[in-house]
C-alpha cells in the first residue's frame, strides 16, 4: 500500500522526539512551554546535558501547556494546505495539551467545514508517547486512512509499557509524588523508587529498590516478563544518564530485544523526573497487569 498523505500526523514535545526522528517521521510537533523558576518571562532554551546540569546546581524550571493560539496556527496552516490532522497528545492527566488542542479542533472546524481533525489523548509520556507516534506513523506510511489510524492510536495506547527509576527522590517531592521524609531517607539509604504509568495517564510508584544496579535489572526484568513482542522497537530515554541507558540496553538484548533506540528525555519531563532517570517502553498486554508483576 502506499503512504497516506491526506493526512498529517501532529504529536507534542512531551513525546521526546528528536528533530531527526520527526523528519523521518514525517511528523510536527507542537513545543510546550518551559522556563526556570527565576526568570518565568525568559523561555528555557536549555537541552540536553546543559538542561540537567542547571538542575544538579539548584535550578528550577517549569512547564505548561502550549496556549491556545499556538495550536491554532499550527493546525491552520495544516488545514490551509487541504489536509486533515490526527494530533497524538500527551496524557490527559498531566498536561491540558489535549483539552486545549479539542478547543482549538471545535473553533477551527467551523471555520474548515471540509477538512478534518481528530484529536487523542495518548495516555502517554516520554519516549513512550512517542513509541505511539513512532508505530503510528508507521501505519500512515502503509496507507491507513485518518479513522483507521485514530482507531489503531486508541486500541495501542494503553499497551505501550512505562517504566521509570529516578536518581534523586527530590525531583518527585518537588512535584507531589513522595513526601518530603520518604524523599530524604531513600536520599540517604540509595532507595530508587519504579513507577509506572497507568491506564488512567497518572504517573505512579509501584515499588522501591536498593541501589541503581537494582532498578535498572528491575526495569529489565519488567521487560522480559510482559514484552508481548521483542520484535518490535523498544525505547529507552535517559536524562543525562547515557551511561546507565546502555547498561540497560545491554541487559534487553540478553533478554531477546532485537531493536533497541535510545534518546534523551526532554525539558518537560526531565523538569519532574530530574537528572539521571531511565525510562523504558514497550509493548505488553496490559498495563494494569503489569503493575502487580
Amino acid at each position: 500500500m502506499k503512504p497516506n498523505d491526506s493526512y498529517v500526523l501532529i504529536t507534542d514535545s512531551a513525546a521526546d522526539l528528536s528533530p531527526h526522528m520527526l523528519e523521518a517521521m514525517g511528523v510536527r510537533s507542537i513545543p510546550l512551554n518551559m522556563f526556570m523558576k527565576d526568570n518565568p518571562a525568559q523561555p528555557c532554551e536549555l537541552c540536553g546535558a546543559a538542561f540537567f546540569d542547571a538542575l544538579r546546581h539548584g535550578q528550577v524550571a517549569c512547564t505548561s501547556a502550549a496556549n491556545l493560539a499556538r495550536f491554532r496556527e499550527t493546525f491552520s496552516e495544516v488545514l490551509e494546505s487541504g489536509k486533515d490532522i490526527l494530533y497524538l497528545a500527551f496524557a490527559s492527566p498531566l498536561s491540558c495539551m489535549y483539552a486545549t488542542a479539542r478547543i482549538a479542533a471545535e473553533e477551527l472546524q467551523e471555520e474548515y467545514p471540509d477538512r478534518r481533525i481528530i484529536v487523542v489523548d495518548t495516555l502517554c509520556a516520554c519516549l513512550g508517547e512517542g513509541l505511539l507516534v513512532h508505530h503510528c506513523a508507521e501505519q500512515r506510511e502503509r496507507g491507513m486512512s485518518l479513522d483507521e489510524l485514530a482507531a489503531y492510536a486508541e486500541a495501542t495506547r494503553l499497551k505501550i509499557m512505562h517504566w521509570f527509576t529516578v536518581d534523586d527522590l527530590l525531583f518527585l517531592k518537588r512535584g507531589g509524588r513522595v513526601g518530603a521524609m520518604s524523599a530524604y531517607a531513600g536520599s540517604l539509604l540509595g532507595i530508587k523508587p519504579v513507577l509506572h504509568v497507568s491506564d488512567e495517564g497518572k504517573l505512579v510508584p509501584v515499588q522501591k529498590v536498593r541501589g541503581r544496579k537494582n532498578a535498572l535489572m528491575e526495569l529489565a526484568k519488567r521487560y522480559d516478563a510482559e514484552c508481548t513482542d521483542k520484535t518490535a522497537t523498544v525505547f529507552i530515554a535517559h536524562g543525562d544518564a547515557m551511561e546507565a541507558a546502555e547498561t540497560l540496553k545491554g541487559t534487553l538484548l540478553q533478554y531477546g530485544a532485537k531493536h533497541i533506540v535510545i534518546g534523551e528525555i526532554g525539558p518537560v519531563i526531565g523538569a519532574h523526573a530530574g537528572p539521571g532517570t531511565i525510562a523504558l517502553f514497550y509493548f505488553g498486554t496490559s498495563r494494569e497487569e503489569c503493575q502487580t508483576h
